[in-house]
């Protein structure tokens, strides 16, 4: 049988890292890319060589880790380092089959002399005790700054906190937010920065309405946006990863799934269903699949970036000592349609519950996140609440709707809110969202409530979350967070 050549090797690795011959940023193929407004803090993290750890990237599929990652390769050249001290190596590939992390390390470490090297791994979960290897390789060498990345979130982050013993610092990225897709869209003026702080207005909001809907079809997805193909057809594109690649080989292959059109029937009833409250049993009855086996799925599927599970807490913010009812949303509200059919703008109901799923997506890098809840009573609902755990108040709330229905009957749409504040006095800031109306002078009970679209409010959660990124700002409120090296 034939060897792979060590010659096919280099070739490979030659092909991987242009910048070996070339230390000009803009002659790379990353050049004239767009950049995601997480490139900033991620390199801080990345190139940080005074944090002796591993910079571990994590997210879902197809939202733009590789390109960020060659993006840092740019970005270390344009610091002075030599393009020969930098190495980019996709572990997935078939070439470096059964070759160590250290086979990689020894392909740049005798050129650089010595000098600072930066060394990334792609697709990292591939190999078999990964996090093993990379911790070695970080007490190792120390003047070396190691950067993995993979899609299999769940096993990724279970394995750097169980062997990376301080030596890997986590960064999630998320998928594109609407922000992001307005911006790459070329409507990068059409929301402006208000008065206050974290605050934005737009004066056309019918196309933001629209740039909204097609973000919720396709826009989570960095390459839909510069390719008409994709966005034509987005289950050839886009379905063919979630399935083949998540569904049927990154989940069975990681946790030993051996009914993987199980696994596949509940993804799919789970996305249909998206924004509805659930129950286990419920599911369970639906689906045909066993309570037990449904809870565990769950976590999969949520551990792996395609869901997000939402608790329930009480009109009093009180969680239930038993978990009964919960929502799941799609952590990139742009699968449903590459799954099922596209969202058109008559769909008021559907885009409902996908504009929920979008807001929820806008938060998914803050550890501010797991605050995050929805308020269910008898005959009575609050899409969102903020908890503070230490006290179990509610930080804000608000509700989000598609509908301009507040405009003529505002007693009515906020009668929930009303029960809610009327437990939850506290309560630092309420909102209202809707299609297309604005409102400065409602009040309940002396408070006013923050009134306005939809579209606008993802855009003015996206934006906060992104230009802080690891500082998430609610409409004026900070939620600080740790940073991941600390």
């Amino acid at each position: 049988m034939l060897q792979i050549s060590r010659d096919d090797i280099d070739a490979r690795l030659a092909l991987d890292n242009p910048w070996w011959d070339s230390d000009d940023p803009s002659s790379l193929p990353t050049a004239n890319l767009p950049e995601r407004v997480y490139l900033a803090p991620f390199c801080k993290l990345a190139l940080n060589f005074r944090v002796k750890r591993a910079a571990i990237l994590m997210g879902p599929r197809r939202v733009g880790k590789t390109v960020m990652i060659r993006q840092l390769a740019a970005k270390a050249l344009e610091q002075g380092m030599p393009g020969s001290n930098i190495l980019y190596a996709s572990i997935d590939t078939p070439l470096y089959s059964n070759q160590p992390l250290s086979f990689f390390v020894d392909a740049v470490l005798p050129a650089s002399r010595g000098e600072q090297c930066l060394i990334m791994f792609d697709e990292i979960q591939y190999l078999r005790d990964w996090q093993v290897h990379l911790k070695d390789l970080v007490d190792t060498y120390p003047n070396v700054r190691f950067v993995a990345s993979g899609s299999a979130a769940a096993a990724l982050k279970l394995r750097s906190q169980e062997s990376g013993a301080g030596r890997f610092s986590d960064f999630v990225l998320p998928p594109l937010t609407f922000s992001e897709y307005v911006d790459f869209s070329g409507n990068k003026d059409l929301v402006q920065q208000g008065e206050h702080r974290g605050w934005y207005h737009c004066q056309n909001i019918q196309l933001l309405n629209k740039l909204f809907i097609d973000y919720l079809n396709y826009g989570g997805y960095p390459e839909a946006v510069f390719n008409e193909e994709v966005r034509r057809n987005p289950d050839r594109f886009i379905r063919s990863d979630i399935v083949e690649k998540v569904l049927l080989n990154d989940l069975p292959s990681l946790y030993g799934i051996n009914n993987i059109q199980e696994l596949k029937k509940l993804f799919m009833f789970l996305a249909y269903n998206a924004g509805h409250e659930a129950s286990y049993e419920g599911i369970s009855q639906e689906s045909g699949i066993s309570k037990n086996i449904v809870r565990t799925y769950i976590e999969y599927l949520e551990s792996a970036f395609l869901i997000i599970k939402l608790p329930t807490v009480n009109e009093s913010c009180r969680s239930m000592q038993r978990e009964r009812n919960f929502k799941v949303y799609l952590s990139n509200p742009s699968m449903r349609a590459a799954l099922f059919t596209v969202a058109k703008e008559t769909d008021h109901s559907l885009i409902g519950h996908l504009a929920e799923s979008a807001v929820f997506s806008q938060w998914q890098h803050s550890l501010s996140f797991s605050n995050l809840r929805y308020a269910r009573w008898r005959g009575g609902e609050v899409d969102v609440v903020s908890i503070s755990e230490a006290e179990q108040k509610a930080q804000w709330a608000g509700e989000i709707k598609w509908s301009d229905r507040i405009a003529a009957k505002p007693e009515v749409e906020l009668k929930h809110l009303r029960v809610l504040l009327s437990k939850q006095p506290k309560t630092r800031a309420v909102f209202f969202t809707t299609k297309t109306v604005s409102l400065d002078d409602v009040y309940i009970e002396g408070r006013k409530i923050l009134i306005l679209p939809t579209s606008l409010y993802c855009y003015t959660v996206g934006k906060n979350a992104a230009q802080s990124a690891k500082k998430f700002a609610h409409l004026g409120v900070d939620d600080h967070d740790e940073d991941s090296d600390d």
